[in-house]
């Protein structure tokens, strides 16, 4: 980030005029909201990572997600998300993903409208599926957070930059045990090199996962269900990050545990509870790195509600 901000605003005027010019440029320089991402998005919505993925319930599907970073330090990075996704009946699928995360005086706030088609491949259930979303991005400082003079002419040109219009795609394969998806987010940062689109040093890249479940029973009869996934994504100014880890679900009490370990030095732990109109997840996330010297873990909290089925 603190590359981003000397780049975009100028070194001189920047530093006088922000209020986080100590550890939290330090601590961003090394890691952003981007780098973690919502933990939801590997279970329970998927839709978050990939637009092919609205609309592969029966009804309408709506999540919100709520996740702080660096919760002893003010200012720390946080995400929240809301998502609608509706299967219209004819293979189709509709969906709306709106999300906005804040690191310090850096805002961010992206909306986009989805339209999914669902291929049938045959009567088990395999589908193909793509998705295509399209909508607007705006990245902006807030002035309220401001120490120094708000009336500082570079900072007032950062926020004048216009909203642009963004675009995903994404495509996967399904089945009853299979799923195996790629995605394309932040497209026209991808094929086109405009001032307004290139701002995000931490802007997500592509994002690749496969998983596959496994249906187990104990002695007592009670039934389990183990997805294991591996992903691959693509972060701007940063490595690539493998995520590898996996579901369990007891079905006969509706509660799941998620365990995933990110070469990013960080794993995370989660617990959720899933019945047919109602879900949530808690999940924890452990910093394993150097940045555990300087900022504690992150926390996220996400409500998921089945209506219409």
């Amino acid at each position: 980030m603190k590359n981003l901000i000397n780049k975009q605003i100028g070194k001189g005027k920047l530093i006088k005029a922000l209020c986080f010019a100590t550890l939290m440029l330090v601590i961003a320089n090394k890691v952003n909201a981007q780098l973690s991402g919502m933990q939801s998005a590997y279970y329970q919505n998927q839709y978050l990572f990939n637009p092919a993925m609205a609309g592969m319930e029966k009804g309408l599907n709506l999540n919100i997600g709520y996740q702080q970073q660096w919760t002893t330090v003010q200012g720390g990075p946080k995400l929240q998300s809301f998502t609608a996704d509706y299967n219209a009946g004819n293979n189709v699928g509709l969906g709306l993903n709106v999300n906005s995360d804040n690191a310090g005086l850096i805002n961010r706030t992206r909306a986009m409208a989805t339209y999914a088609y669902h291929l049938p491949l045959s009567q088990n259930g395999d589908k193909l599926n793509f998705g295509l979303s399209v909508g607007i991005n705006d990245t902006y400082i807030d002035y309220s957070k401001l120490v120094g003079d708000q009336g500082d002419v570079s900072v007032q040109n950062f926020n004048q930059r216009s909203v642009y219009v963004d675009g995903d795609f994404g495509m996967s394969y399904t089945s009853n045990k299979f799923n195996i998806q790629a995605a394309l987010p932040n497209m026209k940062s991808l094929f086109f090199n405009s001032e307004g689109s290139n701002l995000e040093v931490d802007r997500s890249t592509f994002y690749t996962a496969a998983s596959y479940k496994i249906a187990m029973t104990n002695d007592y009869n009670n039934k389990f269900l183990l997805e294991p996934k591996v992903a691959f994504r693509g972060v701007k100014g940063f490595d690539n990050i493998v995520d590898l880890g996996a579901k369990m679900d007891m079905l006969d009490y509706n509660i799941n545990f998620m365990g995933m370990y990110h070469s990013n030095k960080s794993a995370t732990m989660a617990f959720g509870y899933d019945t047919d109109v109602f879900g949530f997840l808690i999940s924890y996330t452990l910093n394993t790195g150097p940045l555990s010297l300087y900022a504690s873990n992150t926390f996220e909290f996400g409500v998921k509600l089945k209506l219409f089925k």
